[in-house]
């Protein structure tokens, strides 16, 4: 027995095929500028939002691009790769700006 294990509305249920599951998370997700509706498509366009925001870019690792707050401990690493962007670092990029950013599934 195959599938994923999916738990809605207080019940567990074993779907063999997650894709075809509506509420899978196998859709592919993009990240939202919430005061542009501008949809982030690069690198460039991220750290330019995350710079108007007040974060500062390091340059320590050449591996990963990294941006501080000082006002905050918080701090943002994603892979320098903008292919390998992905949902978790959204979430990330969400969690530390509330109310600027947003995932969305892509339609």
């Amino acid at each position: 027995m195959s599938g994923v294990w999916v738990f809605s509305n207080g019940v567990v249920r074993l779907v063999e095929n997650p894709g075809e599951y509506q509420g899978s998370s196998s859709r592919r997700k993009v990240l939202v500028h919430l005061a542009s509706n501008e949809v982030i498509t690069s690198y460039s366009v991220l750290e330019s939002k995350l710079l108007s925001l007040g974060w500062e870019r390091y340059y320590d690792d050449p591996d990963l691009l990294q941006f501080h707050k000082r006002s905050t401990i918080d701090l943002i690493s994603l892979p320098k790769d903008f292919r390998k962007f992905k949902s978790m670092h959204m979430y990330d990029i969400v969690v530390k700006n509330r109310d600027e950013f947003e995932v969305r599934d892509m339609q």
